[in-house]
């Protein structure tokens, strides 16, 4: 009877551990510290630097509330970066949607080789951005140019008078959004191939028997369907893209003449490289409440259209 009644209370436990309501807390908790430590203190730290006049070499500072803000907001310089990012991250958004929507259509067919030209697509997101981004430097180079001598060959431009593809303004903003564009485009595949792959064969074959074939297919029945999936690799791309300053850094730098400034840049080279904490941590800022609108817009959309 002891034994009994110790194994009672034992069961107990274990059928209460494995309840939802206890089950999900304990699985999820690891995450959330870990986001929480890794997001959520480097947050805290920038919100309180951006109300000081913080500078390099100390992390503290005289308070002086939303001056940094006010000020940054007039520096035609911070207008320049808010702009070009605007533009570099709808444009090559745009770019990187079109183009997962052709390769992920494309890659889900039987066809002869198949997982290489899988691995071809994924290669550019597995790769060091640093490294890749380097790579693309050498391409863009002002006497070496790859483009430029194919373009050359192709009798396409003067070889004596090349595209300056890194110091040209718009060759440049053209350069970046097209490597950032290469980089997401592996990223934004797989989402469109898993959003493809879970379509039931069953539409397909009502589709066929309403002799719904080709664009019309696509138009009517594809797209509405992967609508949900498309709009988290939105997400995901603008986030991604608006936050990025790998690319710029090695290829441009902002230049020429701010011409590829954005703000991660922008800000990066105030609070670093100038030393005043306090405004780059502004600067920073001023992506956030962007990105968390866009991020519960399309979260909501992607809500509404996977009801409907």
């Amino acid at each position: 009877m002891a034994v009994a009644a110790g194994v009672r209370p034992v069961r107990r436990r274990r059928n209460l551990l494995e309840q939802r309501r206890f089950l999900a807390p304990v699985l999820i908790a690891p995450a959330v510290l870990f986001i929480a430590a890794l997001v959520g203190g480097p947050l805290v730290l920038a919100i309180y630097l951006s109300l000081t006049d913080a500078t390099a070499g100390s992390l503290t500072g005289d308070f002086v509330g939303l001056q940094n803000f006010t000020r940054e907001w007039s520096d035609p310089n911070f207008q320049t970066a808010l702009k070009n990012t605007i533009f570099f991250t709808l444009v090559a958004n745009a770019i990187v949607v079109v183009g997962a929507a052709v390769l992920s259509h494309f890659l889900v067919r039987d066809f002869h080789g198949k997982w290489f030209f899988r691995f071809l697509v994924l290669l550019p997101w597995a790769a060091p951005v640093a490294l890749s981004t380097i790579g693309f430097l050498w391409i863009f180079d002002s006497l070496f140019s790859v483009v430029n001598w194919v373009l050359i060959h192709l009798n396409l431009v003067d070889q004596f008078n090349p595209p300056q593809w890194l110091g040209d303004r718009e060759n440049a903003m053209a350069a970046i959004i097209a490597v950032h564009a290469w980089r997401l485009l592996p990223f934004a595949t797989v989402i469109m191939i898993a959003g493809l792959a879970s379509i039931p064969n069953e539409v397909d074959d009502a589709a066929k028997i309403d002799g719904a074939q080709g664009l019309k297919k696509l138009w009517y029945v594809t797209l509405p369907l992967q609508l949900p999936i498309a709009l988290i690799a939105v997400l995901f791309g603008i986030v991604f893209t608006a936050s990025d300053m790998a690319v710029v850094y090695i290829l441009t730098r902002g230049g020429p003449f701010n011409s590829t400034q954005m703000l991660p840049m922008w800000a990066f080279q105030t609070g670093i490289n100038s030393g005043a904490l306090g405004t780059g941590a502004a600067i920073a800022l001023y992506l956030l409440p962007v990105l968390a609108i866009v991020s519960v817009l399309m979260l909501f959309f992607a809500r509404r259209v996977e009801v409907a």
